[in-house]
């Protein structure tokens, strides 16, 4: 009896070990998705909104050339 209860506390602690490890792979699976996702979309849509303005500047200057 002994025996049986040790093998399948060694088996769930088998199991909890894979567990944890597929949890790890998924942690960091989510955090380098949202590192990307900030990378691609939030950062050029900064840049436009830096950019916006310097272009509708130089815009004007051409209008009032003409």
């Amino acid at each position: 009896m002994e025996e049986e209860t040790l093998k399948k506390i060694k088996e769930q602690d088998e199991k909890l070990e894979k567990i944890y490890q597929s949890v790890e792979k998924t942690r960091k699976y989510f955090l380098w998705t949202f590192i990307v996702t900030i990378v691609v979309i939030i950062l050029p849509l900064l840049g436009v909104l830096f950019l916006i303005p310097k272009i509708l500047g130089m815009y004007s200057d051409v209008l009032n050339v003409f």
